[in-house]
């Protein structure tokens, strides 16, 4: 199969690119990605020499770039991680957010309705469910109560990428995941930034109380729950997909203290931001049926690795920080 994947330098669209062409299974991988700040060819160095791999700089903001993109890959399975996915992000600038979740999606769409493609997998987010009250959890039919510029982009995504199943019979699937974490992840969400900043004894920033609770997914767990339901998933349905594992972000930040060595005097409590959501959970029950995936990470595993892998690879998070990753594309394609 022939697949092309939006997004494939971020952290969840690279550990999927890594992760396929790991084995046999795809015949080509056409990877697209408009390298704005948090997307890093240096992510997708161990599959750079793969011949099955191949790069496209492109904005899904561009609709005739993505129509050349898809003539030349000629994917047979589109997996669409590209989207502008910070939260904070969304509420200082929510005109870039919408355009690239909402408008971009539909450039894709179009692209993928004229070439014909055998699957499309759109990948959202359980914040679309917005904040749910203990004990409750979402389902895939739980009413949609956007919170964030973020959040109302990607449910307005997911609805218009359903209706090209319902109009157009694109074989279209919705997964809607949980907080990823692992290696290779920007320093900006809540696990990464707190690792980094505890590495260096820098303050840790936490939003209000600390009591905002958000279920943790390990991001190859993820990345299996998009190949299961490419493989076993029925078109026209959501898939939510969680790690079973809830936890207040204030337990999370403290963990991390005890792993990186530091004291809770690190810990600066910061004003909380706007139309903060206080808990988020799903369930996971359609997927691990018709699918029979499970996650295998647990959280202490997961967290204990990706904390390791920051403290290894101080030179991938300065690069970043600095901007200096985007060197490597200059070097690889300037020519």
């Amino acid at each position: 199969m022939k697949y092309l994947v939006t997004g494939g330098a971020g952290f969840i669209g690279s550990a999927f690119v890594r992760g396929l062409l790991a084995d046999d299974q795809p015949s080509a991988v056409a990877c697209l990605d408009a390298l704005t700040y948090a997307g890093n060819l240096e992510n997708l160095a161990p599959v750079a020499q793969d011949p099955r791999y191949g790069f496209h700089h492109v904005d899904i903001r561009d609709a005739a770039a993505v129509d050349k993109a898809f003539a030349e890959a000629g994917p047979e399975v589109v997996v669409h991680f590209a989207a502008e996915s910070h939260v904070d992000r969304s509420i200082l600038s929510p005109e870039n957010v919408v355009q690239t979740n909402f408008n971009g999606t539909f450039n894709l769409l179009e692209a993928a309705r004229k070439q014909g493609v055998q699957r499309f997998l759109h990948v959202s987010t359980d914040e679309v469910y917005g904040s749910i009250d203990a004990p409750d959890e979402a389902d895939e039919d739980y009413p949609l109560v956007a919170s964030s510029p973020y959040s109302s982009s990607k449910a307005g995504s997911d609805l218009l990428a359903l209706s090209y199943w319902t109009t157009f019979r694109l074989p279209v699937s919705v997964t809607r995941a949980s907080n990823n974490y692992g290696p290779y992840q920007f320093p900006e969400k809540l696990i990464p930034l707190m690792i980094s900043n505890a590495l260096e004894g820098k303050k840790l920033p936490v939003y209000g109380d600390g009591q905002q609770v958000r279920d943790w997914l390990w991001v190859d767990d993820h990345c299996r729950a998009i190949r299961a339901v490419i493989e076993k998933g029925k078109p026209g349905e959501i898939y939510n997909v969680g790690g079973s594992r809830a936890l207040p972000n204030l337990e999370v930040v403290q963990r991390i203290l005890e792993a990186t060595g530091q004291g809770s005097d690190l810990i600066e409590y910061v004003k909380d931001r706007p139309g903060h959501d206080r808990r988020y959970a799903i369930t996971s029950e359609k997927l691990e049926q018709q699918t029979g995936w499970k996650a295998q990470v647990d959280f202490e595993q997961g967290l204990a690795e990706t904390v390791a892998w920051y403290k290894n690879n101080p030179e991938w998070l300065a690069n970043v920080r600095s901007g200096a990753y985007r060197d490597y594309y200059a070097r690889q394609y300037g020519r």
